[in-house]
């Protein structure tokens, strides 16, 4: 878990609604959050494009002994430690997102420069789920895919 806002006392619902203020200050048209066990789902729509960003929530499993492994919490610590790295990621979140719109309105990246990997296509992936497994694949083996054009067969 990083550095950033460990000590917060903001609340997952506070800094949910700042995402919603901030991602319609910069002009979003639509926003939707949800949430289960395992991750939050934040996604709004702006310029023609719709964004999802996929937060995946600290593990409860993960506070049952404190942080050097000593101990072993009580229930009652361990929901209190698992809701403390709950408010930290999200203040992240907040913190993320505020600085990729600052970014893009300060004209020093582009909307799609900032938010390229959490664009969603046609079938719900977004481009960092679908394009990741193929840069792995290409790191790996070196080498560039062959550029297909529409109605060139591939030979």
């Amino acid at each position: 878990m990083g550095r950033y806002a460990v000590n917060t006392s903001v609340s997952v619902e506070k800094s949910k609604a700042e995402i919603e203020g901030l991602v319609r200050r910069y002009g979003a048209e639509k926003f939707i959050s949800g949430w289960d066990r395992e991750q939050a789902v934040i996604g709004f729509f702006y310029r023609n494009r719709h964004i999802k960003i996929t937060l995946e929530l600290p593990d409860r499993g993960d506070f049952v002994q404190t942080p050097g492994g000593r101990k072993q919490r009580g229930q009652e610590a361990i929901l209190k430690a698992w809701e403390q790295a709950c408010r930290q990621s999200w203040r992240a979140l907040a913190l993320v997102i505020k600085a990729k719109f600052e970014a893009v309105e300060s004209g020093i990246a582009t909307f799609e420069d900032e938010f390229l990997a959490y664009t969603m296509l046609p079938d719900g992936q977004t481009v960092g789920q679908f394009v990741l497994p193929q840069i792995e694949t290409m790191i790996l083996a070196g080498t560039m895919p062959k550029l297909l054009l529409p109605g060139v067969s591939k030979k």
